[in-house]
């Protein structure tokens, strides 16, 4: 399974600690105190990649140093994500959506304890001729 990992940057502040991935434009997080920081910044660093990912954006390769200048006063930790576990997860976790259909249908499949997620789910695997997961 593929690894990798980035430098964060942690800013103390009077609240708490800023985040930031220098080689990550845009991939920013908080947290209150180092231990919530760092795990704030894994879960940016995860969402950050699978958005660059999925929107075909380029990937910066990872500094394996800083300028202790640019970090002068802050702690800087090496975050480690698992991309493809993330994009798993994120691709197959559950979404709610609505459906119209007429309250004389909805009463009798509720009758009969139909599973409306269960159903509207194989119908659709079965409608769109899905052997497997596509992704």
């Amino acid at each position: 399974m593929r690894k990798l990992t980035y430098l964060a940057v942690l800013e103390p502040s009077k609240d708490g600690y800023g985040v930031y991935f220098p080689d990550l434009l845009g991939c920013i997080s908080y947290g209150k105190d180092i231990e919530e920081a760092q795990q704030n910044a894994k879960e940016a660093l995860e969402l950050h990649i699978y958005g660059m990912e999925k929107s075909d954006g380029e990937l910066t390769q990872p500094s394996s140093k800083l300028d202790s200048n640019e970090v002068a006063g802050c702690i800087v930790v090496a975050i480690t994500i698992l991309p493809d576990l993330t994009k798993y997860e994120m691709e197959n976790k559950r979404v709610k959506t609505n459906v119209t259909i007429p309250s004389w249908l909805k009463e009798l499949a509720e009758a009969n304890q139909v599973n409306f997620s269960k159903l509207l789910e194989t119908s659709l695997i079965e409608y769109l001729g899905i052997k497997s997961n596509p992704r």
